[in-house]
């Protein structure tokens, strides 16, 4: 028998994640597993028992043959182009199928991007900024071709030009939802696809959420453009944060349902991401020359409406260029006078709305990057205090956040 017969019947065993570990630890592989005698297991269960004493290869031998047919590659834990980053999680798929071509995982940033399948215009626009962004800047975009966000992720960098990985919760060989036809092949085409599961396998709904699992531990960070209170979106959020993986959030509407989830994951220490250098950014140092700000903002976009052209002012005659004398000259000083007296009111004016908390914050903070730690000590406030108040403070305008949990001031020191 091949050796993929024995992982593909290994994998199709019910195991815990645990109990799968420690077999392979004890017996090194799939077939030294299968022609082991049967005995005593230590750590199992009954039904995980009975389920080993099931040594049938003609299903994967199948599944083996169906593979060829459809085109579909097949890639074990023990294959030496399995990802090692996806490998080190504990609840790793043994079997993984493969259509496309699947990058040097392991030598590639990648940032997967998630959302909602019920999305609003702000998530749409994020989705395509951020994505496009990601991809145009040099990462590779990890996505679940969902319906929704996820969707418009994988069109917005495949329009910038970047490479994508489609992980699937349904069988290799399926479309879902149908509509993504067009977009699976696009992705297959210049990235790769990815399943645990064989073609023509019976899936349900449990399959979708378990597929988050390997969307982290692809992935260097996951970025979540929009998400309500209950959304998939965090279960990927929550399985990055088991892994030791960067989470990154867009703000909203703090009235706004489909931005409860982000919001929380700020409260709870998640990196603010408004535009993709702020994903990238941390990054740039572990893979030199492959990451680069300027392309990651220059990604397509619509092109806005034609503005208004604007009345020229009563001094300046249409069609004529302005004369610049000692009376232009002198307009131009009241002006700046008047905007920054205007400037000076408004950060008052935003000092003023803020907690007692938020302004022992300010107070400690540098121009320069401080990483949160010293906040707290300096600031002698709790550590959930400060993450949560530092939130509130980038929302506000007054610090901005940076890779690595490190902030620095905005506003003149209260």
């Amino acid at each position: 028998m091949a050796e993929l017969d024995y992982w593909i019947w290994f994998s199709a065993l019910r195991l815990r994640p645990a109990a799968r570990r420690a077999l392979l630890e004890r017996y090194g592989g799939a077939r030294e597993l299968f022609q082991a005698p049967p005995g005593e297991v230590p750590g199992l269960t009954e039904r995980e028992r009975e389920a080993l004493g099931q040594r049938e290869l003609s299903q994967a031998a199948g599944i083996v043959r169906r593979c060829a047919e459809e085109g579909v590659d097949i890639l074990t834990l023990h294959d030496p182009a399995y990802p090692e980053r996806l490998a080190a999680i504990p609840d790793a798929p043994p079997v993984l199928y493969l259509k496309g071509h699947l990058p040097a995982v392991d030598l590639e940033p990648l940032i997967a991007v998630v959302g909602p399948r019920r999305w609003t215009p702000s998530g749409e626009k994020m989705a395509v900024k951020l994505a496009g962004g990601i991809a145009a800047g040099g990462a590779i975009v990890v996505t679940g071709l969902a319906a929704g966000v996820d969707g418009i992720a994988a069109h917005a960098a495949l329009r910038a030009g970047g490479r994508v990985i489609g992980v699937l919760g349904c069988p290799i060989n399926q479309v879902y939802p149908k509509q993504h036809a067009a977009l699976y092949a696009d992705v297959a085409a210049t990235g790769a696809l990815l399943s645990e599961y064989p073609p023509d396998a019976v899936c349900t709904a449990d399959c979708f959420p378990a597929r988050n699992r390997i969307m982290a531990g692809l992935s260097l960070g996951v970025l979540v453009v929009e998400a309500p209170a209950r959304s998939g979106a965090l279960i990927t959020a929550h399985r990055a944060l088991d892994y030791g993986r960067d989470v990154f959030a867009v703000p909203g509407n703090a009235d706004a349902e489909a931005s409860r989830g982000c919001l929380r994951l700020l409260k709870e220490g998640a990196s603010l991401a408004e535009e993709a250098w702020d994903v990238l950014e941390g990054y740039a140092s572990r893979f030199p020359g492959k990451l680069d700000r300027e392309t990651a903002r220059r990604i397509p976009q619509e092109p806005p409406p034609e503005p208004k052209n604007p009345e020229p002012p009563a001094e300046i005659k249409a069609g004529e260029d302005p004369v610049w004398n000692e009376r232009t000259v002198f307009r131009l000083r009241e002006r700046t006078k008047r905007r920054k007296a205007l400037d000076a009111a408004a950060q008052t004016a935003k000092l003023e709305e803020l907690s007692a908390q938020q302004l022992a914050i300010l107070a400690v903070l540098e121009q320069e990057q401080m990483h949160i730690d010293d906040i707290v000590e300096r600031s002698a406030l709790p550590a959930a205090t400060v993450a949560s108040e530092l939130t509130m403070l980038q929302i506000k305008g007054c610090v901005t956040q940076h890779p690595g949990k490190r902030f620095s001031l905005n506003v003149k020191r209260p």
